[in-house]
């Protein structure tokens, strides 16, 4: 199983709550998490299902690096951390 976990900046936008689900990939995980959560889907990632600018996805504490198709491996107890991206100066 993934952790799938969420910022309370994030919550605050949208009901994501923390959740376990099956995946080999962040792809696989984040698809498990959308078919218990649909609403967060939108609010994650574009219509191209690539991860949306104002949001970062971390793996196990790294930042995924495939944006686009999300096909970074995890494992058996990794952690997903969605939070939104910071910008500005």
């Amino acid at each position: 199983m993934v952790c799938v976990r969420f910022t309370a900046n994030l919550a605050k936008h949208i009901d994501c709550p923390q959740a376990s689900v099956d995946g080999g990939t962040v792809r696989q995980a984040l698809e498990a998490y959308f078919q218990q959560h649909p609403g967060v889907r939108s609010y994650i990632l574009d219509d191209q299902g690539a991860v949306r600018p104002h949001v970062v996805i971390f793996a196990d504490g790294l930042p995924v690096r495939d944006r686009a198709h999300l096909s970074d491996p995890l494992e058996t107890g990794s952690t997903l951390d969605v939070m939104q991206a910071l910008s500005g100066g």
